[in-house]
Parts: structure tokens; sequence; C-alpha cells
């Protein structure tokens, strides 16, 4: 999954501009998405890459950097 990918799932899930969603960018504090969000984006990461997150190190991300380092970055 390229970055810009993720961005556009994060930007889908909260409706935002993907243009507002940086590495450093925190789900909750910096992009408004609440627990429900996060479960969603982390679904819709799971559906596009056929994979499966673990769900205890789902709830331990707190930025899109985060994130992208649990799907291990530029999966495919």
């Amino acid at each position: 999954m390229e970055y810009e990918r993720l961005a556009d799932l994060i930007a889908a899930a909260l409706n935002i501009k993907p243009e507002r969603i940086r590495e450093s960018s925190r789900l909750k504090e910096d992009l408004g998405a609440d627990s429900l969000d996060v479960f969603q984006i982390v679904i819709a990461i799971e559906e596009e890459l056929q994979i499966e997150v673990d769900s205890a190190k789902a709830e331990k991300v707190r930025t899109v950097g985060d994130l992208w380092r649990l799907i291990g970055g530029a999966r495919s």
C-alpha cells in the first residue's frame, strides 16, 4: 500500500482532505477520529490488503505514522 492510499482511506473515513494528513498527525487529537473511526480505518486497510491486523497493536495506534508502521509501510 502506498502512503497516499493510506491517506486516502483515512481521509474518506474522517471526511477530511488527504492533504491534511501527515505522518505525525495524531488520529484523535489532530484529525478528529474517535475509536470507531480508527476501527473502521483498520478494517478498510485489512480489506484492501487482505491482511489481518493484530487488534492489540491496533489499539495502541496514535498517529498516522504508527498506523503506517503497523501495516508494514509500502506493503503490496
